[in-house]
């Protein structure tokens, strides 16, 4: 009996990545066969995004480049996976009458049911969010590799009024430590060389017993030569014991994702990000005396309802002033169903976007500005891959998660360890020449 043969498309964030992975270990174990060819595939999904509404449009239009499949294959199985499943499901069903199934981030235990439901002629369609699911005892389908991801957590309980996370991956929920545990050390046995803790708010992790570092500490002490990275991280939650942790095990990155979102006091209560500007300086200033070489990245939205010249000169300023290594940078756009979409959406596009492109203009500055500044250092990079752009060079990552191009040769293959003397760098890129290999992993 032929497998049916599935085939996976993943939008949006590392947790999306994560939930594909989820996806494709709950199908395997019923036998059917994975694909990297949508032109054979008897099941094809879209795992989406709704964070912003460009994300959606991308699904929309490629639904349309699907269809043609479908008249081809009138048989095949098409499914929306994830936020913009939950979010959209009526839309998605009654007006794309193409999909078959609708199945949000907290109903993935029954994809095989609601397949059989669709081959049989109905639609699958399982939505409801969940208090409980964390699918902890799922173990993802991953193939050889380097670099992995675990969702430690799920959901969120901050409704920022922007964000529509709260409803279409519901309330925050943690797995146990000792399966997240577990988990990693089965990684290290297969040759992983680094592991990224998720959560969409990392930091509020809690099993009950065990907070946050305390996870973070537990997963350092499997292999010290497996680096440890996590994200994202809430301004509110993120404490002086996780900062000590990070600078305590050698295997921990030194780099830490804290979105600002905006540098207005006013813009943040607006927001219900729960913090001030004082209070995210205070976290910058107290996480570089903890952790000299700490680096931050963040995320930052333009032409938030109601934003001023003045707070949008703030935001340029808190950049400034902290000097991030890389950012994440927005335009807002309302999303249904959160308490934002209720505000006037009163800032003109062309407003939107002059600000935007200041907001880039001044990121990239400062990036070039504080990677001219490592020229003539050292580092140890992991390398990952070969050059985008030649096959005569490598592709790496610092533990500060800057990328690296170092030449091939001296014995080096993908996965080593290697330190690197930095002779050239852009705003993005860092350019390196070989040292060493590093038998044992020190940052």
């Amino acid at each position: 009996m032929n497998k049916n043969k599935v085939y996976i498309e993943t939008y949006g964030c590392q947790m999306n990545l994560a939930d594909t992975e989820v996806v494709m270990g709950i199908l395997n174990n019923k036998g059917y066969e994975l694909t990297k060819e949508i032109d054979s595939a008897d099941v094809v999904l879209l795992n989406t995004c709704s964070v912003r509404d460009n994300a959606e449009q991308r699904i929309h239009g490629r639904l349309g480049n699907i269809g043609t499949l479908k008249q081809k294959n009138p048989n095949m199985v098409i499914g929306i996976l994830g936020c913009m499943a939950e979010r959209l499901r009526d839309d998605l069903i009654k007006k794309k009458k193409m999909v078959d199934l609708v199945v949000g981030p907290d109903e993935y235990r029954r994809l095989p049911e609601l397949i059989d439901t669709a081959f049989a002629g109905g639609k699958g369609i399982g939505v409801k969010l969940s208090r409980t699911e964390t699918y902890e005892d799922i173990e993802p389908y991953r193939e050889e590799g380097l670099a992995a991801w675990i969702s430690v957590m799920r959901g969120c309980d901050k409704f920022c009024t922007y964000c529509v996370v709260p409803f279409t991956r519901g309330r925050e929920r943690s797995s146990k430590l000792t399966s997240v545990v577990e988990e990693v050390r089965l990684l290290s046995e297969r040759g992983f060389r680094e592991v990224t803790l998720l959560g969409q708010n990392v930091n509020s992790y809690s099993d009950g017993e065990n907070d946050f570092a305390d996870l973070l500490t537990a997963c350092a002490e499997v292999d010290n030569n497996l680096r440890i990275r996590f994200m994202t991280s809430h301004p509110q939650d993120l404490s002086d014991k996780l900062l000590y942790i990070i600078s305590e095990y050698s295997n921990i990155c030194n780099y830490i994702h804290l979105p600002v979102q905006s540098g207005s006091d006013r813009v943040l209560k607006e927001m219900n990000r729960t913090y001030t500007i004082e209070h995210y300086l205070g976290i910058i200033e107290r996480a570089r005396k903890i952790i000299p070489s700490v680096t931050f990245s963040t995320d930052i939205i333009v032409g938030f309802p109601t934003e001023t010249e003045e707070e949008h000169k703030m935001t340029l300023d808190i950049m400034a002033k902290v000097r991030y290594d890389g950012a994440f940078m927005f335009k807002y756009s309302p999303r249904k169903g959160t308490r934002a979409f209720k505000m006037e959406d009163d800032i003109p596009e062309n407003v939107k976007s002059r600000r935007l492109t200041e907001i880039i203009d001044q990121q990239l500055k400062i990036a070039y500005e504080i990677n001219q500044e490592l020229i003539g250092t050292e580092d140890i990079v992991l390398v990952e891959n070969l050059s985008k752009k030649s096959d005569q060079f490598y592709s790496g990552r610092t533990d500060t998660n800057k990328i690296v191009i170092l030449p091939i040769g001296n014995n080096v293959k993908i996965g080593d360890f290697v330190k690197v003397k930095l002779y050239k760098a852009t705003s993005a890129t860092l350019f390196g020449d070989f040292i060493e290999i590093v038998d044992v992993y020190r940052k």
